[in-house]
Protein backbone atom coordinates (compact mmCIF):
# COMPACT_ATOMS: atom_id res chain seq x y z
CA UNK A 1 0.00 0.00 0.00
CA UNK A 2 1.44 3.26 -0.97
CA UNK A 3 0.98 6.07 2.33
CA UNK A 4 2.54 8.79 -0.11
CA UNK A 5 1.45 9.13 -4.16
CA UNK A 6 2.45 12.16 -6.04
CA UNK A 7 1.05 12.09 -9.68
CA UNK A 8 2.32 14.81 -12.16
CA UNK A 9 3.54 17.09 -9.15
CA UNK A 10 4.97 20.62 -10.84
CA UNK A 11 5.87 23.45 -8.73
CA UNK A 12 6.45 27.27 -9.55
CA UNK A 13 8.00 30.22 -7.94
CA UNK A 14 7.09 33.71 -9.22
CA UNK A 15 8.05 37.09 -8.57
CA UNK A 16 6.86 40.31 -10.71
CA UNK A 17 9.97 38.85 -13.16
CA UNK A 18 11.08 36.32 -13.01
CA UNK A 19 9.59 32.20 -12.85
CA UNK A 20 11.67 29.62 -11.41
CA UNK A 21 10.27 25.66 -11.96
CA UNK A 22 11.16 23.91 -8.93
CA UNK A 23 9.74 20.79 -9.92
CA UNK A 24 7.97 19.33 -13.10
CA UNK A 25 6.07 16.05 -13.73
CA UNK A 26 7.01 14.76 -10.62
CA UNK A 27 5.28 10.75 -10.40
CA UNK A 28 6.22 9.11 -7.13
CA UNK A 29 4.56 6.45 -4.92
CA UNK A 30 6.37 5.22 -1.39
CA UNK A 31 4.86 2.15 -0.01
CA UNK A 32 4.34 2.12 3.72
CA UNK A 33 7.00 1.10 5.89
CA UNK A 34 9.90 2.38 3.10
CA UNK A 35 13.10 4.31 4.32
CA UNK A 36 13.57 6.45 0.87
CA UNK A 37 16.34 8.98 0.07
CA UNK A 38 16.28 11.48 -1.67
CA UNK A 39 19.03 12.74 -3.76
CA UNK A 40 20.47 15.10 -6.25
CA UNK A 41 22.89 18.13 -6.96
CA UNK A 42 22.12 21.47 -5.33
CA UNK A 43 19.20 23.26 -6.17
CA UNK A 44 17.67 19.87 -7.88
CA UNK A 45 14.13 20.53 -5.90
CA UNK A 46 14.68 17.99 -3.22
CA UNK A 47 13.92 19.94 -0.51
CA UNK A 48 11.05 21.68 -2.72
CA UNK A 49 10.13 17.78 -3.45
CA UNK A 50 9.84 16.93 0.76
CA UNK A 51 8.06 20.19 1.21
CA UNK A 52 5.61 19.25 -0.94
CA UNK A 53 5.17 15.46 0.01
CA UNK A 54 5.40 17.12 3.55
CA UNK A 55 2.54 19.23 2.76
CA UNK A 56 4.27 22.07 3.69
CA UNK A 57 3.81 23.53 0.49
CA UNK A 58 0.82 23.52 -1.83
CA UNK A 59 2.05 22.18 -6.04
CA UNK A 60 1.08 24.48 -8.69
CA UNK A 61 0.13 21.01 -10.43
CA UNK A 62 -0.59 17.36 -10.07
CA UNK A 63 -2.12 15.74 -6.88
CA UNK A 64 -0.83 14.36 -3.46
CA UNK A 65 -1.98 11.66 -1.46
CA UNK A 66 -1.04 11.02 2.17
CA UNK A 67 -2.02 7.46 3.15
CA UNK A 68 -5.42 7.48 0.04
CA UNK A 69 -6.30 10.78 1.35
CA UNK A 70 -6.22 13.79 -1.21
CA UNK A 71 -5.02 16.52 0.33
CA UNK A 72 -5.81 19.41 -2.89
CA UNK A 73 -8.93 20.39 -1.37
CA UNK A 74 -7.78 20.63 1.87
CA UNK A 75 -7.95 23.95 3.53
CA UNK A 76 -4.75 25.66 5.63
CA UNK A 77 -6.47 24.60 8.54
CA UNK A 78 -7.22 20.61 7.57
CA UNK A 79 -3.51 20.46 6.26
CA UNK A 80 -2.14 21.47 9.35
CA UNK A 81 -4.74 18.78 11.42
CA UNK A 82 -3.12 16.55 8.87
CA UNK A 83 0.44 17.56 9.39
CA UNK A 84 0.39 16.82 12.88
CA UNK A 85 -1.69 13.69 13.07
CA UNK A 86 0.38 11.97 11.07
CA UNK A 87 3.69 14.15 9.76
CA UNK A 88 6.90 14.27 11.73
CA UNK A 89 9.71 17.07 10.65
CA UNK A 90 13.30 16.65 11.34
CA UNK A 91 15.39 19.36 9.67
CA UNK A 92 19.31 20.15 9.15
CA UNK A 93 19.69 23.50 11.42
CA UNK A 94 17.23 21.57 13.96
CA UNK A 95 14.61 24.73 14.47
CA UNK A 96 14.88 23.81 18.49
CA UNK A 97 13.28 26.85 20.97
CA UNK A 98 16.98 28.30 22.54
CA UNK A 99 14.21 29.29 25.00
CA UNK A 100 13.07 26.53 25.93
CA UNK A 101 14.09 23.09 27.67
CA UNK A 102 14.59 19.68 26.57
CA UNK A 103 11.24 18.29 27.42
CA UNK A 104 9.22 21.49 26.67
CA UNK A 105 10.96 21.44 22.83
CA UNK A 106 9.36 17.91 22.77
CA UNK A 107 6.61 18.72 24.02
CA UNK A 108 5.77 21.37 21.76
CA UNK A 109 3.53 19.47 19.44
CA UNK A 110 1.45 17.77 21.17
CA UNK A 111 0.38 21.55 22.83
CA UNK A 112 -1.64 21.46 19.44
CA UNK A 113 -3.79 17.93 20.21
CA UNK A 114 -7.37 17.98 21.96
CA UNK A 115 -7.59 15.09 24.24
CA UNK A 116 -4.45 14.51 25.64
CA UNK A 117 -4.35 15.27 29.21
CA UNK A 118 -1.08 17.03 31.00
CA UNK A 119 -0.45 13.34 32.55
CA UNK A 120 -0.44 11.53 29.38
CA UNK A 121 1.22 14.30 27.55
CA UNK A 122 4.08 14.26 30.16
CA UNK A 123 4.34 10.36 30.33
CA UNK A 124 4.90 10.14 26.06
CA UNK A 125 7.31 13.27 26.08
CA UNK A 126 9.66 11.16 28.83
CA UNK A 127 9.40 8.06 26.67
CA UNK A 128 10.59 9.53 23.15
CA UNK A 129 13.07 11.50 25.58
CA UNK A 130 14.51 8.33 26.59
CA UNK A 131 14.49 6.50 23.65
CA UNK A 132 16.87 8.82 21.57
CA UNK A 133 19.39 8.57 24.91
CA UNK A 134 18.29 11.85 26.36
CA UNK A 135 16.65 10.97 30.01
CA UNK A 136 19.88 12.79 31.61
CA UNK A 137 19.33 15.82 29.25
CA UNK A 138 15.74 16.47 30.26
CA UNK A 139 16.06 19.49 31.48
CA UNK A 140 18.77 21.24 29.78
CA UNK A 141 18.57 24.04 26.97
CA UNK A 142 19.35 23.18 23.46
CA UNK A 143 22.67 25.66 24.28
CA UNK A 144 23.98 23.29 26.46
CA UNK A 145 23.81 20.55 23.81
CA UNK A 146 25.70 19.09 21.67
CA UNK A 147 25.04 18.88 17.32
CA UNK A 148 24.24 15.35 17.70
CA UNK A 149 22.34 16.09 21.22
CA UNK A 150 20.26 18.67 19.55
CA UNK A 151 19.38 16.75 16.54
CA UNK A 152 17.95 13.91 18.63
CA UNK A 153 16.04 16.18 20.52
CA UNK A 154 14.53 17.35 17.25
CA UNK A 155 13.63 13.65 16.44
CA UNK A 156 11.91 13.01 19.76
CA UNK A 157 10.17 15.84 18.90
CA UNK A 158 9.04 14.50 15.37
CA UNK A 159 7.65 11.46 16.87
CA UNK A 160 6.33 12.43 19.98
CA UNK A 161 3.11 12.37 18.40
CA UNK A 162 3.10 9.25 17.11
CA UNK A 163 3.24 9.95 13.19
CA UNK A 164 3.60 7.27 10.56
CA UNK A 165 6.05 8.98 8.18
CA UNK A 166 9.15 11.35 8.98
CA UNK A 167 10.75 13.92 6.57
CA UNK A 168 14.23 14.30 7.62
CA UNK A 169 15.84 17.22 5.30
CA UNK A 170 20.15 16.83 5.34
CA UNK A 171 19.49 15.34 9.17
CA UNK A 172 23.07 14.55 9.34
CA UNK A 173 24.00 17.89 7.62
CA UNK A 174 25.72 19.76 9.99
CA UNK A 175 26.90 16.64 12.45
CA UNK A 176 30.46 15.23 12.23
CA UNK A 177 30.92 11.49 10.57
CA UNK A 178 30.27 9.86 14.55
CA UNK A 179 27.45 11.50 15.30
CA UNK A 180 26.08 11.18 11.65
CA UNK A 181 26.56 7.50 11.93
CA UNK A 182 24.60 7.74 15.70
CA UNK A 183 21.06 9.40 13.36
CA UNK A 184 21.21 7.09 10.88
CA UNK A 185 21.26 4.05 13.53
CA UNK A 186 18.32 6.06 15.37
CA UNK A 187 16.58 6.63 12.19
CA UNK A 188 16.48 2.87 10.85
CA UNK A 189 15.52 1.58 14.13
CA UNK A 190 12.62 3.98 13.89
CA UNK A 191 11.50 2.39 10.50
CA UNK A 192 12.85 -1.54 11.31
CA UNK A 193 10.87 -1.50 14.55
CA UNK A 194 9.08 0.64 14.74
CA UNK A 195 7.58 0.48 10.87
CA UNK A 196 7.64 4.45 10.34
CA UNK A 197 7.80 5.56 6.54
CA UNK A 198 11.03 7.61 6.23
CA UNK A 199 11.89 10.18 3.45
CA UNK A 200 15.37 11.90 3.98
CA UNK A 201 16.78 14.52 1.58
CA UNK A 202 20.67 13.94 1.73
CA UNK A 203 23.84 14.26 -0.29
CA UNK A 204 25.60 11.66 1.31
CA UNK A 205 25.94 8.72 -1.07
CA UNK A 206 26.35 5.97 1.63
CA UNK A 207 23.53 6.85 3.24
CA UNK A 208 21.52 6.81 1.03
CA UNK A 209 22.51 3.13 0.68
CA UNK A 210 21.53 2.30 3.80
CA UNK A 211 17.93 3.13 2.68
CA UNK A 212 15.77 0.75 0.91
CA UNK A 213 15.53 2.99 -1.87
CA UNK A 214 17.01 6.26 -3.66
CA UNK A 215 15.17 8.88 -5.80
CA UNK A 216 17.66 10.79 -7.43
CA UNK A 217 16.48 14.40 -8.68
CA UNK A 218 17.81 17.25 -11.47
CA UNK A 219 16.36 19.99 -12.46
CA UNK A 220 13.07 19.09 -10.90
CA UNK A 221 12.79 16.23 -12.36
CA UNK A 222 12.44 12.76 -10.74
CA UNK A 223 15.00 10.47 -12.03
CA UNK A 224 14.24 7.14 -10.39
Amino acid sequence: MNIIELNSVGKVYRTNTVETLALENVNIQIAKGEFVSIMGPSGCGKSTLLNVMGLLDRPSSGTVEIDGKPTANLSDKALSALRNAKLGFVFQSFHLIPSLSVTDNVELPLMYRQGTSDKERKARVREVIERVGLSHRMGHMPTQLSGGQCQRVAIARAIVGNPEIIFADEPTGNLDSHMSAEIMDLLKKLNKEDGRTIVMVTHNELQGKETDRIIRMFDGHCLS
